[in-house]
């Protein structure tokens, strides 16, 4: 199966966004990762299945937890093919 990229932006690190962001796409059965990259940005990756819907993944993602302040989203489809055989994770 494909996958989708988010690379979000903004106050995303050392505000619990990473716990939040899992939480929320684990109670809607979502399969992926959430990580922080080193420029300050943290990226997610989603198996892209027919049930996915895109609206709920920003809807995630804009809010975040209370203490982040999300100034965009930019979202790209992977070109290789991935299989996550757990739900969400936070990867460190």
């Amino acid at each position: 199966m494909s996958c989708l990229k988010f690379i979000i932006f903004g106050q995303v690190q050392g505000v619990y966004y990473r716990k939040y962001v899992s939480q929320a796409m684990n109670k809607k059965s979502f399969k992926g990762f959430i990580k922080n990259l080193e420029d300050g940005s943290v990226e997610t990756v989603l198996q892209n299945t027919d049930s996915l819907n895109i609206k709920d993944i920003f809807d995630i993602l804009y809010e975040g937890s209370p203490k982040s302040i999300v100034k965009s989203v930019e979202m790209v489809e992977c070109k290789e093919s991935v299989e996550f055989k757990n739900l969400f994770e936070v990867r460190y």
